[in-house]
């Protein structure tokens, strides 16, 4: 089977990933093979390929935004069979003993594992997941539509979670990106009032096409005081923006798996009970509920297809922001 392979972290400028045949995959007891159908590209792959993330498994596969059909079950799985429709997000295991796992918060679990960073992800014809860690997926969206909700989704939902905001607040999204544009409908959904602070015109306007009711530039004072903000440029400048724009008891949640650094500011920024929490992964639980919601309302995508060969293409676009919507490679 093809595979595009990461096997030493470079500048996506040199062309890092290639593209290899490799054996087909046979799974383990507890594992799936799935053929994949779409898998989303994500900046977190970009992360990776360009060591911004060290490496963790080299040579490596990207990409952990995968659907696709299950093709071959392990002999002690029970709830999957062949055929059925199947998505590999970010966590591929979990310890499911830690005091984090026992707790619910199982994307806290220091022995877990990740697709495309630990063990080899969808760019590929085929991918191996563990089985009790593949997602259902909801009847009426298209593989291409979903697989771009299986991280800047699931994540962006978690964020708003951690974020406090509650229907009806005033919230903020700091940079609009594929994960904003999918968190805003949520937002807009649950009646909150929602201000968008991009750089680019563009998609200060398409905020405002996604229900936002202000939309400016980062350094334009955002015309109330927000409830909550949630951060999605991997910027530390703009998480100080979102705290200065903070109601007392506000929090700013920042959706960023890699911040490049957050600058000193004045503690009256934070003084009156304002809060800053990251955001760490997700449970499964955050993904079903997530996905279930976006089948309902629908959560709408715009999509860029690439061919498998071009992932390298891809994620060069995705570098320039020069996509149109989310980079999803088809095979």
């Amino acid at each position: 089977m093809r595979v595009m392979q990461l096997s030493k972290p470079a500048s996506i400028d040199g062309a890092p990933l290639t593209e290899v045949d490799i054996a087909e995959p046979v799974p383990g007891p507890d594992e799936l093979v799935i053929d994949v159908a779409a898998c989303a590209v994500c900046r977190t792959d970009l992360q990776i390929v360009e060591g911004d993330l060290a490496a963790r498994a080299l040579p490596v596969v990207p990409g952990h935004q995968v659907v696709g059909r299950v093709r071959a079950v392990g002999a002690q799985v029970a709830n999957w069979a062949v055929g059925d429709r199947a998505g590999i997000g970010w966590l591929a295991s979990a310890c499911g003993t830690c005091r984090f796992c026992g707790d619910g918060l199982e994307n806290l679990c220091e022995a877990a594992t990740f697709t495309g960073w630990d063990r080899d992800g969808g760019y590929a014809e085929q991918i191996v997941v563990r089985a009790d860690f593949a997602l259902a997926m909801p009847v009426g969206p298209t593989d291409l539509e979903l697989a771009p909700l299986l991280c800047g989704g699931v994540i962006g939902y978690r964020a708003l979670k951690v974020s406090g905001i509650k229907p009806g607040g005033r919230l903020g999204l700091y940079g609009f990106g594929a994960s904003a544009s999918l968190a805003i409908q949520v937002a807009v959904h649950w009646g909150c009032e929602v201000f968008v602070a991009t750089r680019s015109k563009a998609e200060q306007a398409r905020a405002r096409r996604l229900g936002a009711v202000w939309a400016g530039d980062y350094r334009t004072e955002v015309p109330t005081r927000l409830d909550a903000a949630v951060t999605f440029a991997p910027v530390g400048d703009i998480v100080v923006a979102a705290l200065s724009a903070l109601a007392p008891g506000g929090v700013v949640s920042i959706n960023a798996i890699h911040l490049d650094h957050i600058p000193e500011f004045d503690y009256d920024l934070l003084w009156r009970e304002r809060q800053l929490r990251s955001v760490a992964n997700y449970t499964r639980a955050d993904a079903s509920s997530f996905l279930e919601l976006a089948a309902e309302l629908p959560v709408r995508t715009a999509i860029q297809e690439y061919r498998l060969s071009e992932a390298g293409a891809a994620l060069y676009d995705v570098s320039r922001g020069t996509t149109r919507g989310t980079a999803v490679l088809v095979m």
